[in-house]
């Protein structure tokens, strides 16, 4: 009797860790342990959180097919990937975002996005950005970047290229934010 006892505690223990284990979450925000590009299994790598002048923007998260610290090799692997972003205020506008990125291909330390390349990519973000949106950027090699929004396919910009400097924004030698790039290497 004492050995089921056992035997059920360690039953539920397995069981909420196995539950707790698929998700991760950051900032508020929950993030999947997994997910998949081109039929490939991604692990969530790490999260943080995008501030700036105090205020929480977004959070985003990486995933690759083996957890990495190294920033470099992750800008310059030609291996499915995936940045996941949420945001968490409204005060991160379409224009804001296209603007901010566009700075960020400036800022870019890896890759070459041509000004044709960079025009298409912001061209997928026509509509509205409100708290909570959810942004997901796929790097298939072969095939390019997708970017998604709400589950939305909104379009694919082809090139190993591309996707260094894209990638380059926020874990680049220069990124967007240096406690987010942290953050998503696993490095907190």
């Amino acid at each position: 009797m004492k050995n089921l006892g056992l035997l059920i505690i360690c039953f539920v223990g397995f069981s909420f860790s196995s539950v707790h284990a698929q998700k991760r979450t950051v900032a508020g925000v929950t993030f999947d342990a997994k997910t998949t590009v081109n039929g490939q299994t991604l692990m969530y790598n790490g999260a943080g959180l995008r501030e700036k002048y105090t205020f929480d923007l977004y959070v985003g998260a990486l995933y690759l097919s083996r957890p990495s610290m190294d920033a470099s090799k992750i800008i310059s692997d030609d291996d499915e990937m995936a940045i996941h972003i949420q945001l968490v205020s409204d005060k991160v506008t379409r224009d804001k975002f296209v603007e901010t990125v566009k700075e960020g291909f400036g800022k870019a330390t890896s890759g070459k996005a041509t000004d044709a390349e960079i025009k298409k990519f912001m061209g997928f973000f026509t509509g509205e950005f409100k708290s909570g949106d959810k942004i997901h950027l796929e790097y298939t090699p072969g095939k390019g970047v997708t970017a998604k929004k709400n589950g939305t396919n909104l379009g694919t910009v082809s090139g190993l290229e591309f996707k260094k400097a894209l990638f380059s924004i926020w874990l680049g030698s220069k990124p967007a934010d240096a406690a987010l790039k942290k953050g998503m290497l696993g490095k907190v």
